[in-house]
């Protein structure tokens, strides 16, 4: 915890790809609550930032407002959206990886 603690910029990416369980949320309120105002935090997610307190949970977790608390404050948001996503395509379709793999 203190290496992740101290580091000058910690970049999360795939942030909340997954749910966090109960122990990793604690482990990430503690992160959080010791880098508090020190040093900058980049949070890299594919989910809207409105969706994260759903993906911690929601009600049902006591931790999630309080992580959306340590992250909202003081913060910037940069959101990045698709002009036309009929012609996105992906990593995978760009290197010929088969499409199925996204699923």
């Amino acid at each position: 915890m203190a290496k992740y603690a101290n580091l000058l910029v910690l970049i999360l990416d795939e942030w909340l790809l997954l749910k966090p369980t109960d122990s990793e949320q604690k482990g990430i309120f503690e992160l959080l609550h010791r880098r508090r105002r020190k040093s900058s935090k980049i949070f890299c997610s594919q989910y809207e930032f409105e969706e994260w307190y759903d993906q911690l949970g929601g009600d049902d977790s006591p931790l999630a407002d309080v992580i959306i608390d340590r992250i909202a404050h003081d913060s910037y948001r940069i959101n990045i959206t698709s002009i036309d996503a009929s012609h996105d395509i992906t990593m995978r379709e760009v290197y010929g990886l088969d499409k199925a793999l996204r699923e």
